[in-house]
């Protein structure tokens, strides 16, 4: 049985995330609390394996409450968010100090906000049980959920990795192409920062994500200091030293433009699952690249990701799947690994110098 602590000042939003989540026989919610006071005294007492946690409540808003919960007693948070720029902004914040995902809190709200709200709730109630099995090594990763993420500048980093130089370099890949989902933005934290400015091929980056958290997303990984880091605009080039945060309104294929390759954002399939989709990227980068495309297939939820990582294989290009002990989710790089299709399996940690060791 999975327990769940379900935090939020709004009574509605408690009753309508209870609901569903006890539509699951092997969820129990075992609690609600209205502050973060209240939250952290609950999560002493309940000893829940996932706590729900608005952002804007009284008396002590989330990100206190999360900072003790992690200190103190840490286990997998999600983030109730909103889904406007300060909302996105707030729940990054809260992903770099140990949240490992978020709730739109707009799902809960009005009518028009429950078009695909079955399918979400699907979604969620699988990801609540996944997350939870994660309770146990929290406690051993406290102190890396204690401060927020780096915010150095390139200037700052006394130890700033350098890019292999022109003879050095392996070039077996002019591409790197991230799918990730579950758990993203911190992996994709600890990636960015072990890769130099000077990164001598472009990179993408789809991240499943709600449009107005791409952007902020893209944001706070260029502040890490390393490549540019910026939200993919249509008709731009890849360019070494550059990568791109598919913005989460639209999917992202590649068009070649002599010697050059262009953006190309579209919103179609809009009845995909997964926005924006892995698959499409990744599928659309083997077939411009070639073997010279290296997937990288990170902790996340479903097989997003699957059939990109094929299409790579099968053109002749590298795939690297993050492992399951770094994983929040292991299940977009378990798909890509069963299925026999990872060059290598590596932790999120080690994950940037797999990188630069091929390019």
């Amino acid at each position: 049985m999975v327990k769940v602590l379900v935090v939020d000042d709004s009574i509605f939003i408690c009753k309508a995330i209870s609901r569903i989540l006890e539509k699951d026989p092997s969820i129990k919610v075992v609690g609600t609390a209205h502050d973060g006071l209240e939250a952290i005294e609950k999560v002493k007492q309940l000893d829940p394996d996932v706590v729900t946690l608005d952002v804007e409540m009284p008396r002590m808003n989330g990100i206190e409450a999360l900072k003790v919960i992690m200190r103190d007693f840490p286990r997998p948070v999600i983030m109730i968010s909103s889904l406007t720029r300060e909302g996105a902004k707030v729940t990054l914040e809260a992903l770099s100090l140990g949240a490992v995902d978020f709730i739109p809190k707009e799902l809960y709200q009005g009518a028009s906000a429950g078009i695909n709200l079955e399918k979400i709730e699907a979604q969620l109630l699988e990801k609540i049980k996944l997350i939870a099995l994660k309770k146990a090594q929290f406690a051993q990763r406290v102190g890396a959920f204690t401060q927020t993420a780096p915010q150095a500048k390139p200037e700052a980093r006394p130890s700033a990795v350098s890019a292999p130089s022109a003879r050095g370099r392996k070039g077996l890949v002019d591409v790197v192409v991230i799918g990730v989902s579950t758990g993203g933005p911190t992996a994709l934290q600890k990636l960015i920062s072990g890769l130099p400015k000077d990164l001598p091929v472009p990179g993408i980056i789809i991240q499943h994500m709600p449009p107005t958290f791409t952007g902020a997303l893209a944001n706070r990984l260029k502040s890490l200091g390393g490549p540019l880091v910026k939200e993919a605009q249509q008709g731009e080039f890849l360019e070494p030293g550059k990568i791109l945060v598919v913005p989460g309104a639209y999917h992202m294929q590649l068009r070649k433009l002599g010697s050059k390759v262009s953006v190309v954002l579209t919103e179609e399939p809009k009845d995909s699952i997964y926005h924006p989709c892995i698959d499409i990227t990744i599928t659309s980068s083997a077939e411009i690249y070639g073997p010279k495309t290296l997937a990288v297939i990170l902790t996340g939820m479903g097989k997003d990701g699957l059939e990109g990582a094929r299409a790579v294989k099968k053109v002749g290009g590298k795939v690297l799947a993050q492992d399951e002990a770094t994983s929040v989710v292991y299940g977009m790089p378990k798909a890509v690994v069963d299925a026999g299709l990872a060059d290598k399996v590596v932790p999120i940690e080690r994950m940037a110098s797999e990188i630069l060791a091929l390019v």
